[in-house]
């Protein structure tokens, strides 16, 4: 058996410009089995804590540069290792802030991948198919690299697989339509080339997944008509002499079923001897959508676990310590699994064998359980029959009953429905009620189950795409709680619809505003942040360094100067109101795409940017003071996260904001500000070299009660 559970979001990801394909290069494991490395195909590569879904450390490098393949962590030296612009080796450490200040080498060849296993020295794996280790590599940088491949071969897929205290690398290539598997070794140094059986129709496999069970590698591969093919090849290749290319031996362990649509690609990864995970291929009972994980059974051949995944899957798939990672919609999404050995294993004998006395010892436990259980059964059942509780309705009849029935009545049945229907069959059925009861409000003007939408979106099984209307049923309704909520549900909101939302509240006056009812903690983290500005300048110091932009300015040796208050800062209240705060909040979190985004925030009037900008630097002014860190909240905008939406803002409004009067001061402080960051950030690089001599330094341990230690700081 398998299981999947509930998934959660690990962090926004976008499309490449100009492609179709998700921005993700890949998902490696960390330094632990808590912490992964997300390459994305821009420019950035961060580290993600997976229990508290947050980054601890992120890099990126130059415009104009290139990620060529995903970091890796060497557990070895406990570094990280990239490659930019297919020959410069980048190698930097979790203190390191700026990649460009990082060690980097510049080799003679096309690198493919650097692939990294735990506790072993990373290997680089070229274009034209050789290998070296990264130590051997960086020694000497400009050492020749062999041509191993044809000139037209073209490797397609690789990985690295550890067992028995050796590395074997395995890539396959692709040639005039001949498709291979290379298989590396290095203990003797070998490599081995076989050649994938071909069949009429049949096109080269779409997915690869490779693992070690006892002295055997077990690759799995998948093909687009289904066919999910087993490959064994020995750790140690016995030396039999024979030269040339070898036929690789296969056994059909799976197929899935293709349904009416004519796939393009999918994901195979092995989770164990018994188990699968595919994305990429129909449920076999859900119609044309392909947008599913689901875990096989390649010894049953049977369906184990499901789940609909919202947006669409990209046929990327990542597995590490029972989580598999994702890429769907505009998120990378976690799924944590479990798979157990089946029952039938132990009817076949393969489990190990009990003595006698302790078969009668379980047969005398099982009868008592079995007894047990018919009692509580029985119990139960008197239970239900004298309750007056009434049997929940089927999904159709639920939705006969929306069309006529009254609010209240509409509420207390589909709070039944939720209650006792499974959850298999709920997930399939919320998205017909939500989509019968958006049609019924927008027909009946006195007709409007708040309550009702609010239960179904706690199911977390709607997402925006199952019932599109309701957020513009929200919206005009101004029930700004219910969007609040889909605000933080829904993954797969469209730019556009993002966009109106931030017009309603911006739209909205703030008297009015303060009557709705929201998530109580997103509004206790606004108030927080507007008590910790009176504080700040009641002690009347500057945190993080910041220096503020009129004191910047203005800078003199008067002591009045000296003494004199930053007029910005005491101007720096909060422009909108806490509720209205809350709900911007809620926006700024939301996975968007520039491009679709830029000509919808065109269609803003002037008030309206210049009210959300000053929302903004009221932000970014309490996160230059650290006031956020302070308070204790679920969700909180990040840093990063408000300077995007500045940029968007002034791209999206350059022109009039620099036309127009009203606007004129809002832009020169946002200015002083960014000039600030600016000028602090050059003064700590100007004692860099200097804090870095001081860590580096080593003490010396001969010393007695009393020394001199010089330090020369260069």
């Amino acid at each position: 058996m398998a299981a999947l559970y509930e998934g959660y979001t690990l962090c926004g990801v976008g499309t490449v410009q100009n492609s179709s394909n998700i921005g993700i290069l890949g998902v490696e494991q960390g330094r632990d089995i808590d912490h992964v490395l997300v390459t994305d195909s821009s420019r950035f590569i961060t580290v993600y804590k997976v229990s508290d879904q947050r980054p601890t450390g992120s890099w990126s490098v130059k415009r104009g540069q290139m990620i060529s393949c995903p970091a890796v962590f060497n557990t070895q030296s406990q570094e990280y290792v990239v490659v930019t612009d297919d020959k410069v080796v980048r190698v930097w450490n979790k203190d390191d802030v700026n990649l460009e200040k990082a060690f980097k080498a510049t080799v003679s060849a096309d690198v493919l991948r650097v692939l990294s296993a735990t506790d072993s020295e990373p290997v680089v794996l070229f274009c034209c198919g050789a290998v070296r280790f990264l130590d051997l590599l960086l020694a000497s940088p400009q050492q020749p690299i062999e041509h191993v491949l044809a000139e037209d071969e073209i490797i397609r897929w690789s990985t690295i697989v550890k067992a028995e205290h050796q590395l074997v690398i395995l890539f396959s290539t692709e040639q005039r339509g001949e498709h291979c598997l290379y298989i590396q070794r290095f203990d003797p140094n070998t490599l081995v080339k076989h050649r994938f059986e071909t069949e009429p129709g049949l096109s080269a496999p779409i997915s690869f997944s490779a693992t070690c069970r006892g002295s055997n590698i077990h690759l799995l591969y998948l093909y687009l008509n289904g066919s999910v093919y087993e490959s064994v090849l020995p750790l140690r290749r016995s030396s039999t002499g024979a030269e040339g290319v070898l036929a690789l031996s296969r056994s059909l362990c799976l197929s899935l079923p293709l349904g009416e649509e004519k796939l393009m690609s999918g994901a195979v990864v092995v989770l164990d001897e018994a188990h699968v995970a595919v994305v990429g291929f129909p449920h076999p009972s859900a119609g044309p959508c392909k947008d599913y994980i689901c875990i096989w059974n390649t010894h049953f051949q049977t369906l184990q676990a499901c789940k609909e995944m919202a947006g669409r899957i990209y046929s990327q798939l990542w597995c590490y310590s029972g989580k598999m990672y994702i890429p769907h919609g505009k998120m990378l999404s976690v799924i944590p699994f479990e798979c157990q050995k089946s029952s039938l294993a132990a009817a076949l004998g393969k489990q190990k064998q009990t003595s006698q006395s302790d078969v009668h010892s379980f047969f005398k436990c099982f009868g008592f359980y079995l007894l047990l259980s018919l009692v509580i059964l029985i119990i139960f059942l008197i239970i239900l029959q004298n309750s007056d509780v009434k049997s929940a309705l089927t999904v159709d009849q639920l939705i006969e009953h929306i069309k006529t029935s009254a609010v209240e009545d509409v509420q207390a049945e589909v709070g039944e429905f939720i209650r006792w229907t499974p959850q298999a069959d709920l997930q399939l059925a919320v998205g017909r009620l939500a989509l019968e009861l958006v049609s019924r409000s927008q027909t009946d003007a006195n007709f409007y189950p708040q309550c009702v939408f609010l239960r179904l979106l706690e199911t977390r099984y709607l997402c925006y795409s199952v019932c599109p209307e309701l957020l513009s049923l929200a919206m005009v309704k101004k029930d700004f709680h219910l969007c609040q909520i889909a605000f933080q549900i829904f993954s797969d909101i469209p730019e556009a619809v993002t966009c109106s939302y931030l017009k309603t509240i911006l739209s909205t006056s703030d008297s009015e505003m303060e009557t709705v009812n929201l998530d109580t903690d997103s509004v206790m983290f606004m108030k927080e942040l507007t008590r910790a500005q009176s504080r700040s300048d009641e002690e009347g110091g500057q945190l993080n360094g910041f220096c503020s932009p009129a004191l910047e300015s203005d800078v003199s040796d008067t002591p009045s100067n000296k003494l004199q208050r930053d007029p910005l800062a005491l101007d720096m209240s909060c422009p909108v109101g806490l509720h209205k705060g809350a709900l911007l909040n809620e926006v700024l979190q939301t996975a968007y795409s520039d491009r679709p985004l830029l000509p919808h925030l065109k269609d803003f009037t002037v008030p309206q940017v210049i009210v959300f900008l000053q929302y903004l630097r009221f932000l970014y002014f309490k996160y230059c003071h650290d006031a956020h860190k302070q308070i204790r909240a679920l969700r909180t905008p990040s840093i990063s996260q408000i300077i995007d939406w500045v940029c968007l803002l002034l791209d999206a409004h350059f022109t009039v904001l620099a036309v127009a009067p009203e606007a004129k001061r809002l832009v020169s402080d946002l200015h002083k500000f960014v000039r600030s960051q600016v000028k602090l950030y050059t003064e700590l690089g100007k004692i860099e070299g200097s804090l870095q001599v001081l860590k580096n330094s080593k003490r010396s341990e001969d010393f007695g009660m009393y020394a001199i230690q010089v330090i020369e700081l260069f």
